[in-house]
């Protein structure tokens, strides 16, 4: 019989970078994810015939890093693209100021493209929900050689009994967001605007000019709140969007309401404070994604699952 695989829950990138170091080193690995798609929180939806970047907004690399190997290659494939490195910085009197930070990159087809990517030659099951990861390890009632749980900390805590949770995680906070979805019939704010971060709102911390991250000028805005807002709509995220379309009629200068709007749920967005630590590993359990290797962002979810799996290869 063929040995049983490590198993990965988990299809965002942390889970597709491991399962990719953990088939490079010749183990044999499967993917198990409850979506219909990888991509996780690089999420990307179709809507009004276009696809829309709901998740993260961008990608950063660390210049030398072994993602920014990654990333050149995605670039030199037309799978990413250099975005920008300056936004704008709004509050309550309208835009002002900008800021200029490292070189953002985007993707034509959409951020979950690059995950998809990842995910390509390997041995991915969508739509399928694991219900529990015991000591063994075992998965649903399975024996595997090791379990890699890549997802925020309350799912993965939901999978483990007390034991084992109270060893790889601790009890840090984790912030809900609701990315708010804005489209006009023609743009009606700067050509330069790219994206703006908004200080001091109730409702909106940031929005993000999808149409000239995608490159293709479509006047379609996408705004992330704050976890206070998302906290108090995420049972009914729909009434978000009045809030959230007239903050960000403020902060941009709007004064015609969009023609249309879409609202997606992220209940476990981003953790408070993410961990310094790469991952969690212990007896042949880990856990990965952007709770660790902080600061929060792309590169430190796909470090956290690349090291995690590299370790797991090593073994």
């Amino acid at each position: 019989m063929p040995p049983s695989p490590v198993t990965v829950v988990g299809a965002g990138i942390a889970g597709c970078a491991c399962a990719r170091a953990l088939a490079e080193a010749g183990l044999p690995v499967r993917v198990l994810d409850r979506g219909r798609r990888p991509g996780g929180r690089m999420a990307s939806r179709t809507l009004s015939d276009r696809t829309v970047d709901l998740g993260a907004s961008y990608l950063t690399a660390r210049e030398g890093s072994p993602f920014a190997a990654v990333v050149a290659d995605w670039v030199a494939r037309g799978l990413a693209r250099p975005w920008t490195d300056t936004f704008a910085v709004a509050g309550p009197d309208g835009l002002g100021s900008t800021t200029t930070g490292p070189v953002r990159y985007a993707a034509p087809g959409g951020l979950r493209s690059l995950v998809a990517d990842l995910a390509e030659g390997l041995d991915v099951t969508q739509e399928r929900t694991v219900t529990r990861v015991e000591p063994g390890p075992r998965v649903d009632d399975e024996d595997v050689p090791a379990v890699v749980l890549a997802m925020p900390d309350p799912q993965a805590r939901r999978l483990l009994d007390a034991d084992t949770a109270g060893r790889l995680l601790d009890e840090r906070p984790w912030e809900a967001s609701l990315a708010v979805v804005l489209g006009w019939s023609e743009r009606r704010w700067p050509a330069d605007l790219h994206g703006a971060f908004v200080h001091d709102d109730p409702a909106v911390t940031w929005v993000a000019d999808d149409g000239d991250r995608r490159g293709d000028g479509a006047p379609v805005l996408v705004a992330h709140t704050t976890p206070e807002l998302a906290a108090a709509h995420l049972e009914d995220r729909d009434a978000a969007a009045g809030p959230v379309a007239a903050a960000v009629g403020r902060a941009l200068g709007i004064d015609v309401p969009p023609a249309w709007t879409t609202v997606h749920r992220w209940t476990y967005a981003r953790p408070a404070e993410a961990r310094p630590e790469p991952f969690g590993l212990a007896d042949g359990i880990g856990v990965c994604g952007d709770g660790w290797s902080a600061p929060s962002r792309v590169e430190s979810a796909w470090t956290s699952g690349h090291l995690l799996g590299t370790e797991l290869g090593g073994r």
